[in-house]
This record gives C-alpha cells, structure tokens and sequence, in this order.
C-alpha cells in the first residue's frame, strides 16, 4: 500500500480527470438557454446538424460518403439537471476521500513545536540505526575477509 502523500496525490488526479470530463459534458451537452427578451438560437451541434440534412437532401440524387457520424441527442432539460446532480455527487465524494486523507496524515492534531520534537527524536534514532548498521557493514566485510582467507587456504592445500 502507498504512502498517504502518494494517495492523497492519486485522488487528487482522479478528481481533476472527473472534474475535466464533467466540464467536457456540461460543455457539450448543455441545452442552449435564452436570456430574457432575445430570441433562441440553436446550438452549434444542432445548426451543423440542419445543414447536413439540408446538403443531403439537396445532394439526394448524388452518392454521399460522409464517415461522419450525427452528433448525440441533446439531453433533456430534466435529464441534464438530473446528470449535473450526478456529477456534483461524484465530486463530493472524491473530496470527501481527500479530506479523509488528510485528516489520516501524521501530525495533523499537534503542533508546531511538537512536530519538531518528533522529527529531532526520529533523527536521532535514525543516526542509531545508521550507526548500527555501519557496525553491521564492518561486521560483514571481516567475515567475508575471514571466508575468502579460509577459501584460498584449501585451494592452497589441494
């Protein structure tokens, strides 16, 4: 399993991704909306749409080859409303894992000076392991040294 800091930046990422998506479908899919007084005016998707129906119908007696595909239905007003509540859910949740991650992050509850007094007493502990290991390193070089001395001495022997 990951640190917490790893994770935290893993949520992170999911949720600009959702947040991405979520913009790229808002963007695409939202129904055009009139301000008062002015007339409505289709969409981009719906006015590309019309004038395709218009070429083909005009070009009706010529082969058409359009690999294009016609863009999707635009979703109702309540349809959309009901997938932004979807949306805004997604996001909550994934905010609500990264706040759970940070409130599981080590010293969050304790303060300033207490934060650095446990630093200064892991450092020191970490300078006894090291120290340690340096006495292991030591250790293992004489006994190779005492190995290799053993090995030469039979080949000596034969």
């Amino acid at each position: 399993m990951a640190d917490i800091l790893t994770q935290m930046q893993d949520e992170v990422d999911m949720l600009l991704n959702i947040m991405q998506s979520q913009l790229f479908q808002i963007r695409t899919r939202a129904p055009p909306s009139v301000p008062e007084g002015q007339q409505k005016l289709s969409s981009f998707a719906e006015k590309e749409a019309a004038d395709k129906s218009e070429n083909a119908t005009q070009n009706s007696a010529q082969p058409t080859q359009t690999s294009e595909h016609a863009p999707p239905a635009q979703p109702t007003k309540e349809e959309f409303n009901d997938d932004l509540k979807e949306m805004a859910k997604d996001l909550v949740v994934k905010s609500q894992q990264i706040e759970m991650l940070i409130a599981n992050l080590p010293g969050v509850n304790s303060s300033e000076a207490e934060q650095v007094q446990r630093m200064k007493e892991l450092e020191r502990e970490l300078e006894e392991v090291e120290g340690e290991r340096l006495q292991a390193v030591k250790v293992k070089e004489l006994l190779l040294k005492k190995v290799e001395e053993k090995i030469m001495g039979v080949g000596k022997m034969r």
